[in-house]
């Protein structure tokens, strides 16, 4: 049976719907007959994310923080599966608000656990990250070799791991973590202090503008297409393997692009709607705090028990998320 089968008609919670990354979800199970439910504080989300979905019978929205338990206990009312999408994501944010990235990342999940355990739902999808891999200098990441962590942020996200761990040996409630890496594609925010490094380029680069590397642009991570990530969310919920379940599991292509790459890969992609794009220098900064050198996943864990299979490698993501960007901020300059 494909795995979208088993979606249609099932109640789905997407936290962190309104989300780059959660809106997505949300589109993909409408599209394979879901029910779902979105709940969302618009901290780092847009309502004009989930604009479409507003007239779809099958889709409900709910305004509210995951801080508040009650919100978090209604919104898992009656719902099959959560995937667990709200965060407050960005190393440089939590360095600079250490406690409120804490009280989202690790009060917020908490109560989003003890909500889907006291609701009885039977599936804990959850948002990992490849911060968690710290300061491990193995490449490739394998799941099961982790360093310490370089930034509050990382520190929240493995303690997320290890909530969701003891969730499942004290109230047998099931998890899956998806410790998802560099994720980029449509609908990811290009506009703020903390917008993700491919939107912002991809801005900067439209409007003539020298991109800023931070170091000598060697660094390298592991881009992962948004499509890819929808997959995976898919085949936690729908696996019937329990030994492929309350694991955690990268979520990557198994490929790894410098950044000196990513910006040419970008700049050749979008010079095909405008050739002065070629021409727009590169700027070199200093390296980021909390960064860590080089991001490559393996994920053959994640072959073996989900039998994913990336669909987008780098350069296919780039010209479909370049494609959408580019219709998207002409529109909205």
């Amino acid at each position: 049976m494909n795995p979208t089968d088993k979606i249609k008609g099932k109640v789905i919670l997407v936290t962190g719907g309104a989300g780059f990354i959660g809106s997505n979800l949300c589109e993909f199970l409408l599209q394979s007959g879901a029910e779902v439910r979105c709940l969302d504080n618009f901290a780092t989300g847009h309502r004009h994310n989930i604009e479409p979905f507003l007239n779809n019978e099958r889709f409900t929205f709910l305004e509210g923080d995951i801080r508040n338990l009650e919100t978090c206990q209604k919104a898992c009312q009656g719902v099959d599966f959560v995937l667990h999408q709200a965060a407050l994501g960005s190393v440089p944010r939590s360095i600079e608000d250490p406690i409120t990235s804490n009280d989202v990342n690790v009060s917020g999940f908490l109560n989003m656990l003890v909500a889907a355990r006291d609701q009885k739902v039977k599936r804990f999808v959850y948002a990992a990250s490849s911060s968690t891999y710290g300061d491990s200098e193995n490449l490739p990441k394998v799941e099961e070799i982790i360093g310490k962590p370089l930034s509050p942020y990382a520190i929240t996200k493995y303690v997320n791991e290890l909530y969701a761990d003891n969730f499942k040996r004290t109230y047998n409630l099931d998890t899956v973590g998806l410790r998802y890496f560099n994720v980029f594609g449509r609908r990811q925010d290009p506009n703020g202090a903390y917008a993700a490094v491919i939107p912002l380029f991809v801005k900067q680069l439209m409007n003539h503008e020298s991109p800023v590397i931070n170091g000598d642009g060697t660094y390298s991570r592991d881009f992962t297409y948004i499509d890819n990530v929808i997959q995976m969310n898919v085949l936690a919920i729908t696996t019937d393997k329990e030994e492929a379940l309350n694991q955690v599991y990268n979520t990557a292509v198994g490929d790894r692009t410098t950044l000196v790459e990513l910006v040419n890969h970008l700049k050749n992609s979008l010079s095909k709607y405008d050739a002065k794009i070629a021409d727009v220098e590169i700027i070199h900064g200093p390296n980021r705090k909390g960064d860590i050198p080089h991001s490559l996943a393996s994920i053959e864990k994640a072959q073996g028990y989900l039998a994913y299979e990336p669909s987008h490698k780098i350069m296919d993501g780039i010209n479909e998320a370049v494609d959408w960007y580019f219709n998207y901020l002409l529109k909205n300059e």
